[in-house]
C-alpha cells in the first residue's frame, strides 16, 4: 500500500487539517464531545461579553485575550482530530488511485470475451485475467494458477501465488497478474469490494467510539459537572470575601480546570491507532476490535496456512525390505507427473532433485493415468509393464489385500506411526502389487514463528492451535511451532464451541484463520484476524484483515492495541493531575488578598490575579499542541505487568502532570508581564 510515511506535521497534512479544524467548529460536530461542547458554549458566551466590553469600554484587552485563547483551545483540539483523520484520508486517496481506470475481460452468455469497465461487473461474473492485467474486482480463482503482484494493496514487493481450489484462491481488485492467466469469479458488486471497504475504513469519517472511550467520556463529563459546581462555589466564596470575579474570569477558570486536554485528544488517539494498524498492513473493520486486541488473553490459530505454509511437501522416501530408495522414488515420480496438487508437485521436485530423473526420457503417450479419487483415496499410473499406485496407507493396504505380506509388517507399521508422531503424513507407494515404501509428507512450519509465539507468551497470551489432524500429528506440529495447547480433529463447530467456552470465563479471544471453515470462529471471536490470501468468507467474517497474510502480525496488532490503551491512560493521568495542579496554581493567586493565609500555597508568586488567569488559559491551549504528537504516535508500550504499568504512569505522567503546569504557567506569566499584556 502506498502509505503516507512523512511527518505528521507535513504541509500536505497541516493545511487541510487547519481548514477542517475551523469547519468542525459547528454545533453538529462539537456536541459529540461533551467536554469540548461545554468549552464551545462558554467560548460563545465569552465572545458575547467581548462585544459588551467593546460597547462599555471596560476590560477590553483582558476579555479579548481570554476570548481569543478560548477559541484557539477549541481549534487546537479540532486540529488534533483533523490531522489524525487527514492521515487516513491521504491513504484513502492513494487507494482510490489504485482502483481507478480498471477494465475487465468478461465471458458473456455465449462464452465469448468482451472488454468492459470494471465498475460494470457484478457478483457471479466470470473474467479472464492475463499476464500484465490488473485484477478488475474481488473474486476467487476458479481455474488456473498465477503469480500476482499485490504491492499496491499490501506494500509487499514479493509476488504471491493464487491457485484455484486452494485456500489461497482469493484475489483483490487493483492487484496485478505478472505471470500466467486465471479465470476469476467476481464476488462483489461495485462499491462493495475489499478495496472500497478499505477506503471507507481508513477515512474514519464515521468511526464509532469504543466501550472504553464511552466510559472515559462519561467520566470526563462527570468531572466537568463537578467543576461547574466548583466554579459556582468559587463565585459564592468570592462574593462572601468581597473578591470581584467577573463572568469572563469564571469562564476562564472553568475551561482551565475541566479536563480539556484529554477530551481534546481522545478522538485523535483512537483514529491514529487505526492509522498505525494500516501502516502495519492490517485493516481494522472496527475501533472495538482494535481496542480488544490490547486485552487479548487467548489466541486461536488455524494450523493450515496460518502456522504452516498451507500445503504438505515431500521431504523423504522411506523404503522397506531391501527396496532401493531410487526404485521407490522412480515409482513415486512416475505416478505424480500428472498430479497437479501441491503434494504431487513436491514429490516430482524431490525425486528429480535427488536422482536426476528427466521427463524427456520417458514417453507417457500410451500411459494410463489414474487420477485421485476421494472414494479410492489414491492415484497412480499404468506405464508399460508397471502398475503403480500411491495414496493413503489404509487405501493402499486395502488395494493390495493379501498380495503382499509387507502391508502388515511390523517395520512398515512402525514407520507409519513414527511419521504420524513427528507430525507428518505417510503416503504409501506400491508397484505391481508389491509395497515399496512410504513418501514422507510434512507440514512446513512458517519461518521464525516459534520465536513469535514466545513473545506472545511473555505478553501473557496463551496460543492454541486448531487443526483437523489426528492427535499424534497435532501434538508434533504444536511442539515444533511452540504453541501452548492444541485442539485436534476440530470441526468448525468445535472451534466455535471452544471460543464461546473461553469467553464465558471472561477472557478476550482472538482468532487467526484463512479458510471458509474458519469463518464461524472468526465471527465469534472478539478479534477475528482473517488472512487477505484466504477465502472471501473468512475475510467477511473477521473484524480485521491482515494484508500480508502473516499470523506473526498478530504480535504487532496486540502491541498497537496495548499502545492505544497505554496512550489513553497516560494522557488521562496527565490531564487530570494537570487540572489539579492548575487549581492549586490559580486559586491562591485569586484569593490571597482576601485570605493572606493562602500565601503559603502561592508558591509561584504570579504577577497578579489577571495574569494568573490569562497564563492558565494560554497554557491550557498550548499543552494540547505539545501533546498532539504523543496522541498520534502513541506512548511507547513496555511489556510489564498492569501493576507496574500503573506505577510507571503515576510516576511519569501523574507527577509530570503536576509539575508541568507550575513551570509552564510561571514562564507564561513572566512573558506576558514582560511584554505588558496584563
Amino acid at each position: 500500500m502506498a502509505h503516507q510515511n512523512g511527518s505528521i506535521f507535513s504541509k500536505t497534512l497541516i493545511m487541510p487539517a487547519i481548514k477542517a479544524a475551523f469547519i468542525k467548529c459547528n454545533p453538529k460536530e462539537m456536541y459529540r464531545n461533551p467536554v469540548m461542547f461545554c468549552v464551545y458554549v462558554v467560548t460563545i458566551l465569552c465572545s458575547l461579553y467581548l462585544i459588551q466590553a467593546f460597547v462599555s469600554g471596560k476590560e477590553i484587552g483582558f476579555t479579548l485575550q481570554i476570548t481569543l485563547w478560548l477559541w484557539i483551545t477549541l481549534l487546537f483540539a479540532n486540529f488534533a482530530e483533523s490531522i489524525a483523520e487527514g492521515k487516513g484520508k491521504a491513504q484513502a486517496d492513494s487507494l482510490r488511485a489504485t482502483k481507478s481506470q480498471l477494465s475487465a475481460k468478461r465471458y458473456n452468455e455465449n462464452g465469448e470475451l468482451e472488454v468492459l469497465a470494471a465498475e460494470l461487473l457484478r457478483a457471479g461474473d466470470i473474467v479472464l485475467v492475463q499476464t500484465g492485467d490488473f485484477m478488475p474486482a474481488d473474486g476467487e480463482v476458479i481455474e488456473g494458477i498465477a503469480t500476482i503482484d499485490e504491492s499496491a494493496i499490501t506494500g509487499e514487493s514479493q509476488p504471491v501465488v493464487r491457485e484455484a481450489g486452494s485456500d489461497s484462491s482469493a484475489v483483490t481488485a487493483g492487484t496485478k497478474v505478472i505471470s500466467d492467466e486465471i479465470k476469476v469469479r467476481v464476488t462483489s458488486n461495485p462499491g462493495e469490494s475489499f478495496l472500497d471497504k478499505m477506503i471507507a475504513l481508513v477515512e474514519n469519517a464515521k468511526r464509532l467510539k469504543t466501550p472504553n472511550e464511552i466510559a472515559l467520556t462519561i467520566l470526563l463529563s462527570g468531572l466537568t459537572l463537578i467543576f461547574i459546581v466548583a466554579v459556582c462555589a468559587l463565585y459564592g466564596m468570592a462574593q462572601f470575601s468581597h473578591v470581584t470575579l467577573s463572568v469572563v474570569v469564571l469562564i476562564a477558570l472553568f475551561v482551565t480546570l475541566i479536563p480539556t486536554t484529554i477530551a481534546g485528544l481522545l478522538s485523535a488517539i483512537g483514529i491514529s491507532g487505526m492509522d498505525r494498524l494500516m501502516k502495519a498492513n492490517v485493516v481494522a473493520l472496527s475501533g472495538r476490535a482494535v481496542e480488544a486486541s490490547g486485552n487479548i488473553d487467548v489466541l486461536l490459530l488455524d494450523k493450515t496456512g496460518t502456522i504452516t505454509l498451507g500445503n504438505r511437501f515431500a521431504t523423504e522416501f522411506l523404503v522397506i525390505n531391501g527396496v532401493s530408495e531410487r526404485d521407490l522414488a522412480y515409482a513415486a515420480w512416475l505416478s505424480s507427473l500428472a498430479d497437479e496438487t501441491p503434494e504431487g508437485k513436491s514429490i516430482v521436485k524431490l525425486a528429480e532433485k535427488r536422482f536426476g530423473f528427466k521427463r524427456e526420457d520417458i514417453d507417457l503417450a500410451h500411459a494410463q493415468m489414474i487420477p485421485f479419487s476421494a472414494y479410492t483415496r489414491m492415484s497412480g499410473i499404468d506405464y508399460n509393464a508397471l502398475n503403480i499406485r500411491k495414496g493413503a496407507v489404509s487405501a493402499i493396504t486395502k488395494h493390495l489385500g493379501n498380495h503382499s505380506p509387507d502391508t502388515v509388517s511390523h517395520s512398515f507399521t512402525l514407520m507409519v506411526e513414527r511419521i504420524a508422531e513427528e507430525g507428518g503424513t505417510p503416503l504409501a507407494v506400491c508397484q505391481n502389487n508389491e509395497l515399496l515404501g512410504v513418501i514422507y509428507l510434512k507440514d512446513v512450519i512458517k519461518p521464525a514463528i516459534k520465536e513469535k509465539f514466545d513473545e506472545l507468551r511473555k505478553m501473557g497470551i496463551k496460543t492454541v492451535m486448531i487443526t483437523g489432524d489426528n492427535p499424534l500429528t497435532a501434538a508434533a506440529i504444536a511442539a515444533e511451532a511452540g504453541v501452548d495447547d492444541f485442539i485436534a480433529q476440530a470441526s468448525p463447530q468445535d472451534k466455535l464451541d471452544y471460543i464461546k467456552k473461553v469467553q464465558k470465563e471472561g477472557k478476550t479471544v482472538a482468532m487467526c484463520g484463512d479458510g471458509t471453515n474458519d469463518a464461524p470462529a472468526l465471527a465469534q471471536a472478539d478479534v477475528g484476524v482473517a488472512m487477505a490470501s484466504g477465502t472471501t468468507a473468512a475475510r467477511e467474517a473477521g473484524n480485521m484483515v491482515d494484508l500480508d497474510s502473516d499470523p506473526k502480525k498478530l504480535i504487532e496488532i496486540v502491541r498497537i492495541g496495548k499502545q492505544i490503551l497505554v496512550t489513553r491512560g497516560a494522557l488521562t493521568t496527565f490531564s487530570i493531575t494537570n487540572d489539579v495542579a492548575k487549581y492549586f496554581a490559580i486559586i491562591p493567586a485569586l484569593f490571597v488578598v482576601s485570605f493572606p493565609s493562602l500565601n503559603a500555597l502561592n508558591i509561584m508568586h504570579l504577577h497578579s490575579p489577571m495574569s494568573a488567569i490569562l497564563s492558565a488559559v494560554i497554557f491550557n491551549a498550548l499543552i494540547i499542541v505539545f501533546l498532539i504528537p504523543m496522541a498520534l504516535v502513541g506512548v511507547k508500550n513496555v511489556s510489564v505487568s498492569a501493576h507496574k504499568l500503573l506505577q510507571r504512569n503515576l510516576l511519569l505522567y501523574g507527577l509530570g502532570g503536576i509539575l508541568v503546569p507550575f513551570i509552564g504557567i510561571k514562564l507564561i506569566d513572566m512573558v506576558i508581564t514582560a511584554i505588558g499584556l496584563v
